[in-house]
């Protein structure tokens, strides 16, 4: 087995186990660090689950934003390839599921290893946005969107807090709507695609673009709201477990 670098990789929140059968790397959506996933366990049995952090958030803060999604990509794919030897999948919900679509996309133009799967939660496809409620928020309604975001994820959003992270979300929303992808996609894996029952912001019924990219996508629906991903539902759990195990 080739060893892994031994220093902890600013890229993911954790340094992965080097005996993990399979990785399930996770993005955070606009807004948020990797720590959002602070709820979900590190391993699904063979499963590891690596969390990916951005920079410009938590412990990367001194580092500028990324622009673009294109950009995050490129960085992360040249970070990630010692990682890549195993079986590997993407979570991401909202726009948290797009790097996942974009480092696949870069990922199969390289030729390097492609993922299992990916799962996305609440986004429509990438040739059906940008889309979402914030992307047309101003600045006073993006930062009532960052408290409820830190009240989702435990937090208490004081008026410090919400001015330390109003730009970051900014930012991120910046890098959602220059996302812009007029034609289908092909991307060379499954995908799951997963809605919440009880979700406003973007309904299963939004989500049907993902059968166009891909000749093996599976909709799910999930009991819950926008952000029931966020506890680690054991549903959502036992989804993203079977779908990659079904791969073996």
């Amino acid at each position: 087995m080739a060893d892994l670098p031994a220093k902890k990789p600013k890229w993911l929140l954790r340094s992965p186990d080097p005996d993990a059968g399979v990785r399930l790397f996770c993005f955070p959506y606009s807004g948020s660090g990797a720590t959002m996933y602070e709820r979900w366990p590190r391993r699904l049995g063979d499963i590891e689950i690596c969390l990916v952090q951005p920079p410009g958030r938590q412990n990367r803060i001194r580092e500028p934003h990324y622009e673009t999604y294109e950009h995050l990509a490129e960085e992360l794919i040249e970070f990630l390839v010692p990682y890549l030897d195993r079986p590997f999948a993407f979570f991401g919900h909202c726009s948290g599921a797009l790097p996942g679509v974009e480092v696949t996309r870069q990922l199969a133009a390289a030729r390097l290893p492609l993922p299992r799967r990916l799962f996305v939660s609440a986004q429509v496809a990438p040739h059906d946005g940008p889309y979402g409620g914030l992307l047309e928020k101003d600045r006073d309604g993006l930062r009532e969107t960052l408290a409820e975001l830190i009240t989702n994820m435990g937090g208490t959003p004081d008026d410090t807090l919400l001015d330390f992270g109003l730009d970051l979300l900014i930012q991120d929303v910046e890098a959602n709507k220059k996302y812009v992808v007029p034609e289908v996609l092909d991307i060379p894996c499954g995908i799951t695609a997963i809605g919440w029952s009880d979700d406003r912001e973007i309904p299963l019924s939004l989500m049907g673009g993902w059968n166009a990219v891909t000749a093996d996508c599976r909709q799910v629906m999930l009991d819950g709201g926008h952000f029931a991903f966020l506890a680690a539902p054991q549903a959502l759990l036992d989804l993203i477990a079977g779908d990659l195990s079904a791969g073996d």
